[in-house]
């Protein structure tokens, strides 16, 4: 693929995610992504043939390099010879997302932003995005399930769902004086999530 093909890709995609952030999917047109990102509807229509196939673009690409990490995590926790602790699991959960959206503080909020959009759309739209975190997910409540067996499935699962609406709040704050995290630096995103650990793991194990 040429380099002008994949820069009016990305770019595309960059301004559909400020949009779908700012109005959700279902105020967000495809004439508003043509307009704002100075490209032609057949532009659109070549990369991604539906507004559905651009949202999921944009989760997409901020979904994979988190996934990733988080899988990279979860195979360094199962290689150990002892079940690793819920703070050791919820440190695995939240310092990927903290690092990676934290990286290019231009885009954090609209990123955040667009992460809690997500959270609040009708389905299928949101199923979308859950897809693309169904198999971490789904790990994740695994190591769970063998840290905490006296608890429910479905139990894990709704406490899953609080820890990353905790993530989402934080990363939506993120730089402002009240925040919780302060700067993107190493530092900072170490002392945030340890503080999301400490306040999160009470309320897993209960």
């Amino acid at each position: 693929m040429a380099a002008s093909t994949i820069d009016t890709k990305e770019q595309i995609i960059t301004v559909a995610e400020r949009l779908f952030a700012e109005r959700g999917f279902a105020g967000t047109t495809l004439r508003h992504v043509v307009s704002e990102a100075g490209v032609n509807l057949a532009a659109v229509n070549y990369h991604f043939g539906s507004k559905e196939e651009l949202f999921r673009a944009v989760v997409v690409r901020f979904a994979h390099p988190v996934v990733k990490r988080e899988l990279l995590l979860l195979a360094e926790l199962k290689a150990g010879s002892e079940l690793p602790s819920v703070e050791t699991i919820l440190t695995a959960i939240l310092q990927p997302s903290l690092e990676i959206l934290s990286q290019d503080s231009g885009t954090r909020l609209v990123r955040a932003k667009f992460m809690g959009r997500c959270r609040t759309e009708p389905e299928p739209i949101q199923s979308i995005v859950s897809n693309e975190f169904a198999a971490v997910t789904e790990a994740f409540l695994d190591v769970l399930q063998r840290v905490l067996p006296e608890q429910s499935r479905s139990q894990l699962s709704w406490k899953f769902d609080l820890v990353i609406a905790a993530l989402i709040r934080v990363l939506t704050e993120a730089g402002q004086p009240h925040g919780l995290l302060k700067s993107n630096s190493a530092e900072d995103i170490q002392e945030t999530t340890q503080q999301l650990v400490r306040f999160l793991s009470p309320g897993m194990r209960s």
